[in-house]
């Protein structure tokens, strides 16, 4: 006897007489999952106060002088700059390997404004008391060879100006000569040297000299313009919402007329095509075949062979025939998806509070970034200070680890007369320090992971109050007050531990692929080709299955939302839906998708091309309106980034709407027939779209 076959793709759903929508009467689903989600929460906090009570951000914020200590805070708050004694010696390879500068360093109230050296200096008491003010301590009456060999005090001062809170030599130009404070040659103490030989040390201790002011003129630009870019981003959240109404009206409109541009844009290109084929007939040298011709580096040979123009022709007119082919068979499908598309538009007119949605799911997502970088910061800077040695010359104990206050009577000093204990960097040696990578590491995993459920957490509760309006038999009089509160609360209250559950899946494949790109990163310089080959199809692999598990996690919460089942079993399930309807599943993805890319280019091309014609000025109509600036675009780019970010929010929620609405309008296919026991709750257009109806009672 024949046992009967069970289906692929597991059980359509059964005919349920008690289902009206989300079910309220639900359990808490992923309880393990739950419980360890907030012990993993429980554990990020003690991490973070761990990190805040050895961190200290000062170290980042602050130049730190030759023995560690901070300018401007503590007992040297009146002195905020620090001052290198001989710059020229930031020029050596130790400032790339060590990060500071073999010179002894100290912390001013202002930079040297003259240029002058210690042997003139001292001969002057006026001169000689503004010069002490950038020694390290008071020398006293020692005499100038004793001062230089103790290093008390530089050797000579330049003409400065503070730049990142660090004085650097004021240098100019007069036509190609560089010159320091107007001299183009200086006194370092020793002998007479050209001005251009603090330009390698300069390089090696700061970025651009010019970063500043340009950074300056930026942050003048948004104080001047900072209300007309909200003005114009107010614009971009009125098109959005302007945009999600026409869509009631013009989705059908917009996904033919999109239609027939991919079909006559194909239908072009086959005649162009066929133009040149036909022009290059009588050319010379034109009628060879590719075969003949070979491979050429210059791909551009190859547009003047006729062969290459009749490639192109069977190419796209094979593609022309397979998309009327797919138009002709698949109408139906997108005519289906069109509907859907303005059944949603309506069903964000009956929950309008899920528009705004966004808004707190970002609130959430600033308080996860903010916590996760002040974290970050605290734990890279919760180390303590290490000294090393410095020597001008060859030295055995050249960075050797040194203690400050023992090095004048050690052997190291002793070994090498002229040799510093200088400050070098921040580590330590303790088992906190020791561990200091995997609490990093366990910061960033647990960034993903709770970003993750923040995202999460907005596609349940949206899931459920979108379902909550297809199910509701009387749009007006069966929805709930307050749909998308009690969505959030159903969601909180019983699936924190599904919602984890997805989270912690997706957050795993994120950290991996972190990993991956780190490791990317460390062989840029090697010449395994095969190493470099296994690693991109690693990184591939993973970002697609990235993708899918996004795909399969936005599913799974859909049906959480609506039945109240586990993570597993609810991703099962509408896996399992959406492979039995796999093809109306694409054509809907691929037409929502294009049309919202539509919207977003739409939006941030209005608001871009109203922001350029009055930033820039171009347009007589807003010159006396629009502010002066130094650089226009960056008001602009401005606009246009938070333009983009306000369409994907309110995007997004359609989207999540139109994927909602496609499971609930799937089940109701499976669920009824249409007969009086068992009515479609789906709209009257989409089932004359299905040739389908309701019999009256």
């Amino acid at each position: 006897m024949d046992m009967e076959e069970k289906p692929k793709y597991g059980e359509p759903k059964k005919f349920d007489p008690d289902f009206k929508g989300p079910i309220q009467n639900r359990g808490c689903t992923d309880i393990v999952c739950c419980i360890f989600f907030i012990v993993a929460i429980v554990g990020y906090v003690a991490v973070g106060i761990l990190a805040w009570t050895h961190g200290d951000p000062r170290k980042v914020i602050y130049p730190t002088d030759s023995m560690g200590q901070y300018c401007g805070q503590g007992t040297l708050e009146k002195k905020p700059l620090l001052f290198y004694f001989n710059m020229m010696k930031c020029a050596s390879p130790m400032v790339l390997l060590e990060f500071q500068c073999p010179t002894p360093q100290v912390c001013v109230e202002k930079c040297p404004n003259r240029t002058m050296t210690l042997v003139t200096a001292i001969g002057d008491k006026q001169d000689w008391e503004y010069y002490r003010s950038f020694c390290r301590e008071d020398p006293g009456v020692k005499s100038v060879p004793q001062i230089l060999q103790e290093k008390l005090c530089p050797a000579y001062l330049i003409s400065s100006k503070p730049f990142l809170q660090r004085c650097f030599p004021s240098l100019g130009k007069k036509g190609e000569v560089i010159t320091v404070g107007d001299q183009e040659t200086f006194n370092d103490g020793e002998k007479i040297r050209d001005a251009k030989d603090l330009v390698a040390g300069m390089k090696n201790a700061t970025v651009v000299m010019e970063g500043r002011q340009v950074a300056m003129k930026i942050f003048e630009d948004y104080t001047k313009s900072w209300y007309w870019i909200l003005i114009c981003l107010l614009i971009a959240v009125v098109l959005s919402l302007i945009f999600i109404v026409l869509l009631r009206y013009l989705a059908g409109i917009m996904v033919w007329v999109m239609i027939v541009m991919v079909i006559a844009v194909v239908a072009y290109g086959i005649v162009h095509c066929s133009v040149k084929y036909v022009s290059l007939k009588d050319t010379p040298g034109a009628n060879i075949t590719l075969q003949q011709l070979g491979f050429q580096p210059d791909f551009s040979v190859y547009l003047h062979i006729r062969q290459t123009w009749l490639a192109f022709i069977i190419i796209l007119a094979i593609l022309e025939f397979i998309i009327i082919i797919l138009l002709i068979f698949l109408r139906n499908r997108i005519r289906i998806a069109v509907e859907l598309m303005k059944e949603a538009s309506r069903a964000v007119g009956y929950v309008m509070s899920s528009l705004f949605y966004p808004i707190f799911t970002f609130f959430l997502l600033t308080i996860v970034i903010a916590y996760w970088g002040v974290t970050a910061v605290f734990l890279s800077t919760s180390s303590e200070p290490v000294y090393k040695v410095f020597n001008e010359t060859v030295c055995p104990h050249a960075r050797e680890t040194c203690i400050p206050e023992n090095f004048t009577l050690s052997k190291m000093k002793t070994d090498c007369p002229q040799s510093e204990c200088l400050f070098a960097f921040y580590g330590g040696e303790t088992p906190y320090h020791k561990y200091l990578i995997f609490l990093q590491f366990y910061n960033v995993f647990l960034f993903f992971w709770c970003a993750n459920f923040v995202t999460a957490l907005g596609q349940m509760t949206l899931a459920g109050a979108f379902a909550s309006y297809y199910w509701a038999p009387n749009k007006t009089k069966d929805m709930p007050a307050f749909p998308l509160c009690a969505s959030l609360g159903r969601s909180l209250r019983y699936h924190t531990g599904s919602l984890a559950f997805g989270s912690l899946i997706l957050a795993i494949v994120q950290i991996i692929r972190v990993l991956l790109e780190y490791i990317d990163h460390k062989l840029k310089g090697a010449q395994n080709k095969f190493a470099k080959f296994l690693l991109c199809c690693m990184k591939c692999c993973f970002w697609c299955l990235e993708k899918f598990i996004k795909f399969l996690n936005r599913n799974a919460y859909i049906m959480v939302a609506i039945y109240g089942k586990n993570f597993c079993r609810s991703a099962c399930d509408a896996f399992f839906l959406l492979m039995r309807n796999v093809i109306r599943v694409v054509v809907l993805d691929k037409v929502t998708d294009f049309i919202l890319f539509l919207g977003k280019l739409l939006i941030v091309g209005l608001v871009g091309i109203f922001a350029f014609f009055f930033f820039s000025g171009h347009t007589d109509a807003f010159k006396g309106t629009a502010p002066s600036l130094h650089y226009y675009w960056v008001p602009i780019l401005t606009v246009l980034v938070g333009s983009y970010f306000i369409a994907h929010g309110f995007f997004s929620v359609y989207a999540m709407c139109v994927d909602t609405l496609f499971l609930c309008f799937l089940e109701d296919l499976e669920r009824n027939d249409g007969s009086p026991e068992r009515p479609y709750l789906m709209s009257e257009k989409l089932l004359n779209v299905l040739k389908k109806k309701n019999q009256a009672n």
